[in-house]
């Protein structure tokens, strides 16, 4: 498993990557072809950029690497508090650096990657031949958000059967995706989460959630806050390119119709850039010394007295407050007691025990359609009785009737967080429904967007 290990006094961490070389390695990288850096998608891993990795255009012409950040997928770290987006920066130049990477193109899918990947560029301005952002995040977040996000994830964690878990997950998903997303998406979502991040492993799953909540959008994902972002680009060549993905909601790169859209738009922004090779060489250079001048730089840009760390340590580039770090401990501890007894929804073989989507089928009073059930409505009868039953039938009230329509039509649950969506969304149930047209129009105040500049 190719990972880049990260050790110093006073943390650790084994950075897992992945490449689309066939030995997964850099080794494996064409000189000729231009490198790709894929930050992945919050609450997801590198596994879920096989939309970017394997969409042909990218991979026949890009050498492509994604990597886990250091609390997602088969990354490894110790928890700390400290833990925010400056230090998910560090912990890809030392990536960079250990790996010999070249200068490359950086695409970042939503949220914590966007944040990841402008102190990235503020730091390390040399590894960064572009840099694509889907879904501007807001500089901070709103306390309804938090909240919500918050209580789903608590909710999932501490779950002590499978029910209440793929319920809170399902949630989650309709809050980060949206309502009415395809049913086969959020099987697999859902799936995902019971395999990585069970409540036995919720440690893990709290320190991504603090840091996701630290960049976390306003309205999910507006376009005023890249509006703002490009007109303050002010030194980029050409300016920045603002793209909006019409009909797209958050997490757009991982729907495949959005992200289909938003890879051909990166396809094409690549192509008019200068081309560069993916020589790896070492760096001109050593490692101490550049990361020392990235902590000189974030002392210039904070505020804060940096001589004094450690570069080599990622924790160092945290710039969170004393106030921060000591809460975001507290979660930590909270969520570490007792979660290796805590519950895992999966088969001893590591498989989740069913799809969210039949839930329903393993109920005693489930009925198929066109098949019958001991608690459905449906009665068998004999040939000579339906004549009977049609006479029946005819002579029922029209008052009953209206009765009957009534009663059906307004006994739908609302789903939680409703609220969140406008209201021409007329979706009141909790239950996944199929969309696989993907039509379905954006109900926030704008629609996601893609920005890019070299």
């Amino acid at each position: 498993m190719p990972t880049v290990d990260l050790h110093s006094k006073d943390d650790y961490a084994s950075i897992y990557y992945t490449t689309n070389t066939p030995h997964c390695n850099v080794g494996g990288f064409d000189p000729e072809k231009p490198p790709i850096v894929i930050l992945h998608p919050p609450f997801l891993d590198s596994t879920w950029t096989e939309t970017q990795m394997g969409d042909s255009r990218l991979n026949k012409n890009y050498n492509i690497i994604a990597f886990d950040i250091r609390s997602s997928g088969k990354s490894i770290c110790r928890p700390s508090g400290r833990h925010d987006s400056w230090v998910d920066a560090a912990d890809l130049a030392l990536c960079f650096q250990k790996l010999h990477l070249p200068p490359s193109h950086i695409l970042a899918l939503e949220g914590t990657s966007v944040s990841c990947a402008l102190r990235f560029a503020i730091l390390f301005p040399e590894y960064c031949l572009s840099l694509t952002l889907v879904n501007v995040p807001a500089p901070l977040e709103l306390k309804w958000i938090y909240q919500n996000i918050d209580e789903l994830i608590h909710a999932a964690c501490f779950s002590e059967d499978l029910e209440p878990f793929q319920q809170a997950a399902f949630e989650c998903i309709e809050f980060l995706f949206g309502p009415n997303s395809d049913s086969d998406l959020v099987d697999d979502l859902i799936a995902f989460w019971e395999t990585t991040m069970p409540p036995s492993r919720r440690v893990r799953t709290a320190e991504t959630t603090s840091l996701y909540i630290n960049g976390e959008k306003n309205e999910l994902c507006p376009k005023k806050y890249a509006e703002a972002l490009v007109e303050q680009l002010t030194g980029v060549p050409d300016g920045a390119v603002l793209y909006e993905v019409k009909g797209g909601r958050s997490m757009i790169s991982v729907v495949p119709g959005n992200a289909s859209i938003v890879n051909n738009v990166f396809f094409k922004f690549l192509g008019r850039l200068p081309h560069h090779r993916s020589d790896i060489v070492p760096p001109k250079i050593p490692l101490e010394e550049r990361m020392r001048i990235a902590l000189k730089r974030l002392s210039e840009v904070t505020g804060t007295d940096t001589s004094s760390l450690d570069p080599l340590s990622s924790l160092s580039f945290s710039c969170l407050s004393d106030e921060v770090v000591k809460a975001q401990t507290e979660i930590l501890k909270h969520y570490q007691k007792g979660a290796r007894t805590a519950f895992t929804p999966t088969r001893a073989e590591g498989s989740p025990p069913r799809r969210f989507s039949q839930r329903d089928r393993e109920d005693w009073s489930y009925v198929e359609k066109s098949r019958l059930s001991v608690n459905s409505n449906a009665i068998s009868v004999l040939p000579e009785r339906v004549n009977h039953d049609v006479e029946r039938t005819q002579k029922s009230s029209v008052r009953s009737e209206i009765q009957s329509f009534q009663s059906s039509s307004t006994g739908s649950d609302a789903p939680l967080l409703k609220g969140v969506f406008s209201s021409n969304d007329r979706q009141t149930t909790r239950r996944p429904k199929s969309t696989r047209g993907l039509e379905t129009q954006s109900t926030m105040s704008s629609s996601p967007s893609v920005r890019m500049w070299p």
